[in-house]
């Protein structure tokens, strides 16, 4: 297995736009945030069939991440998760769809959870008043109160008591930033997309919405069943080289291709975690070549170059 330096492709990612909002979870240890950071941010993927793109931006408040970037002290002094929820912007529904995915979300899988409360971290406007919304569970013995320098709604639970942010902002943000791992093997090409999602997730301000940070079946847009609006991207198949012949992709030493996907606050946020990335997983044993997908600025008109001296400023 091959140990260069892999090609790093000139080219770019397409990232659009989006809405999104970013709250804080807090818990009483980071057993119970983890509980409820991995179910508040369950089966949104993709916004091919999810209602949105979510995940876990950072871990804050917590004795190992003292010092790191992004960190700080939270309202509670609790351990603390900072979360992002994306809608893309060409949704006509975007604004109310967004609102239903936090609504949903923080409802059935922050509420519901153990020790937990849940804070802004988007002071916009206009805003959703979310946390009226979730406080009538209480069931007219829910009530507005001070707390730690929060407004906030207080709804009593067979556990104690539920604490949440009046308002929840939402903003511009980009989603579709994305790298793609070609290499010799399976093993290679996942150790690669480890090793990218990995650093790219410490950039405070970016989240990788699929299971680990990474995908093993990206897609294309369309499809040959009226019902699909995507469907396996079938020039990148290895198992479907021979088949497609000249129609093929695939250079005939690569074998597994894997991808990340990188949504966040801004372009320059994504062209930082894109860097990382790439930094971390160019030197992987039997990685071949780092690119990405784009559709010649059909989708968006935010572009990550790989090439980071092709970034205009």
């Amino acid at each position: 297995m091959s140990s260069s330096r892999a090609i790093i492709d000139d080219t770019y990612a397409e990232a659009f736009r989006s809405i999104y909002a970013e709250f804080l979870i807090t818990a009483r240890d980071r057993r119970w945030l983890e509980h409820a950071v991995n179910a508040a941010t369950g089966n949104a993927s993709s916004t091919i069939l999810c209602d949105c793109e979510a995940g876990l931006d950072r871990f804050v408040g917590l004795p190992e991440t003292q010092g790191q970037p992004g960190d700080f002290v939270t309202p509670d002094g609790r351990p603390g998760a900072v979360v992002q929820f994306h809608v893309p912007r060409f949704r006509k529904d975007r604004v109310a769809a967004l609102e239903r995915s936090l609504l949903v979300r923080i409802c059935q899988n922050v509420l519901t959870c153990p020790t937990t409360a849940c804070f802004n971290l988007l002071e916009t406007d206009p805003y959703y008043k979310l946390g009226r919304k979730i406080a009538f569970f209480g069931d007219g013995h829910q009530f507005r109160a001070q707390r730690n320098g929060h407004r906030v709604w207080v709804v009593p639970t067979l556990s104690g008591e539920f604490v949440i942010d009046r308002r929840f902002g939402y903003k511009d943000g980009l989603m579709g930033g994305n790298l793609w791992f070609f290499a010799s093997d399976l093993d290679a090409s996942l150790l690669a997309a480890e090793r990218a999602a990995a650093a790219a997730a410490r950039i405070p301000g970016v989240i990788l919405p699929f299971p680990g940070g990474i995908t093993g079946s990206g897609s294309k847009a369309g499809s040959r069943y009226s019902f699909s609006i995507a469907s396996t991207y079938e020039k990148y198949c290895p198992t479907l080289r021979e088949k497609l012949g000249a129609d093929s992709g695939l250079p005939a030493d690569v074998n597994s291709v894997m991808e990340i996907i990188i949504n966040g606050h801004d372009l320059k946020t994504i062209c930082d975690a894109t860097q990382a990335a790439i930094q971390a997983s160019v030197n992987t044993p039997g990685l071949l070549k780092i690119s990405a997908g784009n559709y010649g600025g059909r989708l968006g008109k935010s572009f990550v170059y790989l090439h980071p001296d092709k970034q205009p400023e």
